[in-house]
Order: C-alpha cells, then sequence, then structure tokens
C-alpha cells in the first residue's frame, strides 16, 4: 500500500478532520473515496466553480454601478433589518 503526503493549510485540515470525525470517516478513507471515484468516473467527482463575484456579468453591472457613482446617479436605500 502506498502513502500520500499532502500539503494543506492548519485551519482546513482542522475542519476537515472533524468533518470527517462527525460522519464516522477517517482522513485517509475519505481522501480513499476521493480517488476512487474521481478515478472511476474520470472526473472530478463534484462541480468545479469559479467565484461567481468574478463572472464576466457581475463585472459589467460592478463597473456600470461605478459609472453610475461616479455621475452621481446614486439611489438611497434604507436598510432592512431581520431577525
Amino acid at each position: 500500500m502506498a502513502t500520500l503526503s499532502i500539503r494543506m493549510d492548519d485551519c482546513t485540515k482542522t475542519a476537515f478532520e472533524g468533518f470527517c470525525e462527525s460522519i464516522g470517516l477517517t482522513v485517509s478513507a475519505a481522501v480513499n473515496m476521493f480517488a476512487k471515484i474521481a478515478v472511476r468516473e474520470n472526473r472530478i467527482p463534484f462541480n468545479v466553480s469559479g467565484d461567481p463575484f468574478w463572472s464576466e456579468e457581475n463585472q459589467a453591472r460592478l463597473w456600470e454601478s461605478i459609472k453610475h457613482a461616479k455621475e452621481g446617479k446614486l439611489t438611497e436605500h434604507d436598510l432592512i433589518e431581520v431577525d
């Protein structure tokens, strides 16, 4: 049996260990499950996407908002507090 060594930040490691423990798995078992599914399906077994903040649509809207702000076309809104 081979040994795999990976690097990750301490916070992620601790959170992942806690998650694995909460569902009754070891970190090793969880990583092995990921690897086996990835190999079997020939893909990463979950959707991988970028942060929607950086999408072209959102960036265009932000630039339009900045343009309006620079032109003084701002709308004041009241905050709505939610309990």
